[in-house]
């Protein structure tokens, strides 16, 4: 059930950063390193746009069963219908294989962003399928948004992010950057380059800063690629066996330190190592091998 935000209510930054993370370890811990991996290429732009002559309702469904494909849903099929309501879509999530989902009638004159509405549905069901979702709506509403983009249908979500003099709007619980940091995740892990397929200037702005984040990550202490100054901190913190505020890992058992705990750049699983040594460092839920510098 995708939320649209308009205007200057539009939140920026990462105030999910806790949520998204768990999410990204939750989706690697369901589905298995081998199972993220089935989606290697995103949903193509052609697949999921409607043109202009197009029927409403036939190109719906077709763009529909695209998602669904691309979902690896083949036994579900989608009955979409247009009505009246606050939110931007909704689905009915039953023991299926039929689903039946309802999109805000403004998307009959907003064709362009009904791909984006239908894939954060149809990433429901498949949740709903897998048996995965936590506790709270909200986080589960962050896990969906997560779920669609990193397996290849939520760079949708963040094209619709739309701000000029004839529209303002945003679809998902996600801030635009969070949207381009999961994004960004996914295109590391894939080796994709999402830049092309923007139509949005604004959301294009998102991704760029939501990649500089996930760069960030990537080259935090402990990891081996951390620059100079970044290293002789973490080195200077280690001998005291404390982090510094807004530190990126943890130390633990003494002063100096004799391990400290990270997350994982790729799945956002906490880890732990040995200090002091250059070593190489398998992480258990993702199976990426991280060098390391303790």
């Amino acid at each position: 059930m995708p939320h649209r935000q308009e205007g200057d209510r539009v939140a920026h930054g990462f105030p999910h950063r806790a949520a998204v993370g768990a999410s990204i370890t939750a989706l690697y811990r369901r589905l298995s390193p081998d199972g993220v991996h089935r989606f290697p290429a995103s949903v193509p732009a052609f697949e999921v746009a409607l043109a202009d002559d197009e029927d409403l309702h036939l190109g719906t469904q077709r763009v529909a069963g695209a998602l669904v494909r691309h979902l690896r849903l083949p036994e579900a099929r989608l009955v979409v219908s247009f009505r009246p309501m606050e939110h931007a879509a909704a689905v009915e999530l039953t023991a299926g294989p039929e689903y039946f989902v309802e999109l805000n009638d403004r998307f009959r004159t907003r064709r362009r962003d009904i791909g984006a509405a239908l894939a954060h549905e149809i990433a429901h069901v498949l949740l709903h399928r897998l048996g995965l979702g936590f506790p709270g709506t909200a986080e589960n509403e962050i896990l969906t948004d997560v779920a669609t983009t990193y397996l290849g249908a939520g760079w949708l979500l963040l094209d619709a992010y739309r701000r000029d003099g004839v529209e303002s709007q945003k679809l998902g619980y996600l801030t635009p950057e969070e949207f381009g940091y999961v994004l960004a995740k996914r295109a590391e892990v894939f080796g994709e380059d999402p830049s092309p397929w923007f139509t949005s200037a604004v959301a294009y702005e998102a991704w760029t800063r939501g990649r500089a984040e996930a760069a960030r990550e990537r080259t935090a202490p402990p990891l081996a690629g951390a620059g100079w100054a970044e290293h002789r901190r973490y080195v200077w913190e280690r001998r005291r066996g404390r982090a510094g505020e807004g530190a990126p890992y943890a130390f633990h058992d003494g002063s100096p330190a004799t391990a400290v705990s990270f997350a994982c750049p790729v799945c956002r699983q906490r880890l732990r190592i040995p200090t002091g040594r250059a070593l190489r460092a398998r992480c258990g839920v993702c199976a990426t091998v991280l060098d390391c510098a303790g």
